[in-house]
């Protein structure tokens, strides 16, 4: 993952726990690096080292804590570094989503060794999409749940989001997430 991604895990983790707690948790995980550089690619297992011993240090479950780093991922940092793009994807929560298929190959353009997740959306209705989240990378779909609860944020949107099914059932290679709005 590029350093964008420790990044805002620290400076979440700093914002909310304080820099010692920032300090711990960086130990714990054997993460030697004083600063990430932002479009420097690194090694997943730091980023999962990372989330692992932030989730013990401040005694949240592993899966509460990817939602709510998902949730400053796309109101905090995605808004700073992308919000152009953010913007240019949709004026409202339906357009982004039936955009969000074809986020990352803008942002491939910026960050050219990103191996990004992939995503399919199919309208169910007015106001509900089903989304399919597809990607290399295990036990991330409650970041997904954050960042898309926080894409309702994003467009003042009153958003409700439910993971359906995940990938260990049935054989499927996606995550599915239901999503409805007001």
């Amino acid at each position: 993952m590029y350093g964008l991604v420790n990044l805002s895990l620290q400076t979440m983790v700093i914002n909310k726990y304080g820099e010692d707690s920032w300090k711990l948790i960086k130990n714990a995980a054997e993460v030697e690096d004083e600063l990430f550089s932002r479009l420097t690619s690194y090694d997943d297992a730091i980023t999962y080292r990372l989330v692992g011993a932030a989730s013990k240090h401040l005694n949240i479950p592993t899966d509460e804590f990817l939602e709510l780093f998902g949730l400053h991922w796309i109101t905090v940092t995605a808004l700073q570094d992308y919000g152009g793009l953010i913007c240019a994807a949709g004026a409202n929560l339906r357009e982004f989503l039936l955009q969000l298929p074809h986020f990352h190959t803008r942002v491939t353009l910026f960050l050219p060794k990103l191996q990004p997740p992939e995503f399919s959306c199919r309208e169910l209705g007015e106001k509900e999409i089903e989304l399919k989240y597809f990607s290399r990378r295990a036990g991330l779909a409650p970041f997904v749940l954050g960042v898309l609860r926080g894409v309702g944020h994003v467009f003042k949107t009153k958003v409700t989001v439910a993971q359906t099914s995940s990938f260990s059932e049935s054989g499927q290679n996606y995550h599915k997430f239901h999503i409805t709005w007001s």
